[in-house]
Order: structure tokens, then C-alpha cells, then sequence
């Protein structure tokens, strides 16, 4: 078994291990409705940097990290998800609880896949 092989194993057991890990329930929801429910991360955070001023400014970014191994098992066919950025289409949705068991959705804006290892990740906006 080769590097690569070995690190995409262990990537299932580092982001999906919900268990003894951090792996937290994620529901994917691509345009044409289909929808896997997944374990990976999740992040949501409300303090930003400024890049102009380097200070601290308050805002919200939303991320995931899935493996795309296990999206297209859950998703056979379709593409990874990806940002839309028209308004009438259907985007890529994300619905994840915070640790309090709030759940919120957002729509994909920003998706960045890792072929290496198998991870994409991806970055986040609220949705309605």
C-alpha cells in the first residue's frame, strides 16, 4: 500500500471517527436536491482579521473538510461540490448543529479539493 493509499485511509478515521474523533454530523444537499448525510468538520466562527489592518473585526466564516472518497459513495454521479454563483440557481447546501444543537444552513461559495489525500474543503455562507 502506498503513501497516498495509507494517508487517505487514516484521513477517514481522522475526519470521520465521530466517536473518540472530532467528526461531527454534516448533511450535504447538492442543486438537484439529492442529499448524503455525512461526518466530517465543521467549523463556524464569528471573529475575523481585518487584512487591511491586521485587527480583530467581527464576522462569520463557516468551513467544512469532507472526504471526497465518502461524497461519492453518498452521491454517486455527481460532481464535488462547488460554489454558484448565480442567485437563481440552486446552490450546494450545508446544514451542520453547533455544539449547542442550533442548526444552521449555508450555501457552498468556496470549495477546495485536495486530490492528494482525498479531503475538500470547503468555505461557507449563510443560507435562506
Amino acid at each position: 500500500m502506498g503513501i497516498r493509499t495509507l494517508a487517505e485511509l487514516d484521513l477517514g478515521h481522522i475526519l470521520e471517527d465521530s466517536f473518540a474523533g472530532a467528526g461531527w454530523p454534516i448533511t450535504l444537499v447538492a442543486p438537484s436536491g439529492a442529499s448524503a448525510a455525512l461526518v466530517g468538520f465543521s467549523a463556524d466562527i464569528s471573529q475575523l482579521i481585518d487584512p487591511d489592518t491586521g485587527q480583530t473585526v467581527s464576522g462569520r466564516l463557516a468551513t467544512i473538510a469532507l472526504r471526497i472518497s465518502s461524497i461519492t459513495t453518498a452521491l454517486p454521479g455527481l460532481d464535488l461540490p462547488y460554489g454558484i454563483a448565480e442567485n437563481n440557481s440552486a446552490p450546494w447546501r450545508v446544514t451542520f448543529a453547533n455544539i449547542g444543537g442550533a442548526s444552521f444552513t449555508f450555501k457552498v461559495v468556496k470549495s477546495m479539493p485536495d486530490r492528494t489525500v482525498g479531503v475538500l474543503s470547503c468555505v461557507l455562507e449563510a443560507y435562506r
